[in-house]
């Protein structure tokens, strides 16, 4: 195991978390993909992983709809955002993915964890 603690990863539907989660696990971090986008208790993040690290995968409305071919609305969207909100509030690696491939988003997360 590389780290010693549990790095855990938000962010609305077609952020990336899974990919994050997949390539870090690969390297030998302990990472979890925390679903608060789809509860509605502001802190389930904390009360049921409570990361060391907590990463946001930010991403917009129109790049969710192209990476994931989703038929979801606008307003679905903000409300996941809605949701992750006390999330976003205490993460400490904010990563704004429209511009990035997963395998970049990994190495920016890599950069940052060392």
């Amino acid at each position: 195991m590389r780290d010693e603690f549990l790095i855990g990863v938000v962010g609305v539907c077609g952020s990336g978390k899974s990919s994050l989660v997949n390539g870090l696990a690969e390297r030998g971090y302990t990472a979890r993909h925390i679903a608060q986008e789809h509860s509605y208790v502001p802190d389930m993040w904390q009360r049921l992983t409570n990361p060391a690290i907590l990463i946001y995968l930010q991403v917009s409305y129109v790049n969710t709809l192209k990476r994931k071919n989703f038929h979801w609305t606008e307003k679905e969207y903000q409300e996941q955002i809605y949701r992750i909100r006390h999330a976003i509030d205490h993460a400490d690696i904010i990563i704004d993915t429209d511009q990035y491939s997963p395998d970049e988003i990994l190495q920016i997360v890599l950069d940052q964890l060392r």
